[in-house]
């Protein structure tokens, strides 16, 4: 789980303004920074089922949200998708 000054960073550079945690660009961005964690941790410790479960929940909760941003604005979509590093399908 990231720390709150590091949330607060993330926020202040995708989320709409300081204390936007809501807007779909905030929730990809902060999902993100964290799917990349548990995955190193994956990394070292392959055998932990529970996080692994985690990861994929994680995963697809970003998956929708990435499905409506799209739906929703096209714009945003393609914006957060090239900040993240995401690849679009």
């Amino acid at each position: 789980m990231k720390t709150e000054k590091e949330k607060a960073e993330i926020l202040n550079e995708y989320g709409l303004d300081e204390n936007d945690t809501g807007s779909p660009e905030a929730q990809i961005a902060i999902l993100t920074a964290e799917i990349n964690n548990l995955f190193e941790h994956l990394e070292d410790h392959p055998k932990d089922k529970h996080s692994r479960k985690g990861l994929v929940g994680m995963v697809n909760k970003r998956k929708k949200l990435l499905k409506y941003l799209k739906r929703e604005d096209e714009g945003r979509y393609e914006e957060i998708i090239k900040k993240t590093g995401l690849k679009s399908k």
